[in-house]
């Protein structure tokens, strides 16, 4: 048994009270759940009884364990603090990061992470590239962009050399769903296959057809082919899904507000469900790799804590 305290023990608490359960605190910290039950037991041994209640969902902490959230929420910031300043002391002051995004929906999120980026790094020049990018891969090579957010990375599509320039990250995962009219007659299935598409007209964000999950993944491959009708807003497609002028597919925490309220419904995209995944990349190269490193951090938190039904890749 450890006989400190340690940093890392702080942050399994918090990882804890922010995720509400054991099971995604141990996502979040990319350990299995047993390590991290594990260590949790360490801790209570060391201070002689429970930190929370197993059975209260969120866990209701003890007096000990408020007390070390107590300390946890004093001594993580300044850890992190010191942390970056021994970065910014190590890469020489200030520097920038400019995001290029593929997806449209990336901005609900991206914000909120920026927000607090921005509290950390406050000398980093941050910005976002002008407008929805088709490749924002090729802006890194271009050297118009520092940081690009992608929702497909298969590095054997990569050339050697264009592999070995990269770094890549990983951020989460999430479920597309089918969004139909409330009155849509393909309700009536427990979830969507590809031939149930052959005759719906596909409403989507203006991108090209490789950058749709529903097409890449499911579709082409049955080989059905679908018209489409482009928008360039969320709202507008839910909007033109809700008066029957079409399906969409879109993540389902994009869109789970909307479910909510009963505006349109949604069915599950083939029996074991279509998964999109989100990576960041940057050149291998690039200066500044610290709060590169540190972005992806806060997004992959922000996000798991904010976002609904996302799992951390």
């Amino acid at each position: 048994m450890s006989s400190i305290l340690e940093v890392r023990h702080l942050r399994t608490l918090v990882a804890l009270r922010d995720t509400g359960s054991l099971v995604r605190a141990a996502q979040l910290l990319n350990l299995t759940q047993s390590a991290l039950s594990h260590q949790v037991k360490l801790l209570e041994a060391r201070y002689g009884g429970p930190l929370f209640e197993r059975k209260s969902v969120p866990p209701l902490f003890t007096g000990t364990g408020q007390r070390l959230l107590e300390l946890a929420d004093r001594v993580l910031p300044q850890v992190e603090e010191a942390e970056r300043d021994v970065a910014r002391l190590r890469e020489s002051g200030a520097g920038q990061l400019r995001i290029a995004v593929e997806c449209h929906t990336c901005f609900d999120w991206l914000m909120p992470a920026m927000d607090i980026f921005r509290q950390r790094w406050p000398e980093v020049e941050l910005d976002i590239v002008s407008g929805f990018q088709a490749d924002p891969v090729g802006l890194l090579h271009q050297n118009r962009a520092d940081l690009a957010i992608v929702s497909e990375w298969n590095p054997e599509d990569e050339t050697g050399s264009s592999l070995a320039s990269l770094t890549v990250r990983p951020l989460f995962a999430f479920e597309m769903v089918a969004l139909l009219s409330n009155q849509h007659p393909l309700l009536a299935r427990s979830h969507l296959s590809a031939e149930d598409f052959a005759d719906q007209t596909l409403i989507t964000y203006p991108v090209p057809d490789d950058m749709l999950d529903l097409i890449r993944q499911v579709l082409r491959p049955a080989g059905v082919s679908v018209p489409r009708r482009i928008t360039e807003l969320t709202v507008a497609i839910l909007q033109l899904v809700a008066s029957g002028r079409g399906v969409a597919a879109l993540p389902l925490w994009a869109v789970k507000h909307y479910l909510d309220r009963g505006y349109v419904s949604q069915r599950s995209i083939t029996a074991q469900g279509l998964t999109s995944r989100l990576y960041a990349v940057w050149p291998a190269q690039a200066t500044g790799r610290n709060h590169l490193e540190d972005f992806v951090r806060i997004v992959r938190e922000t996000t798991f804590v904010s976002l609904p039904d996302i799992e951390l890749l």
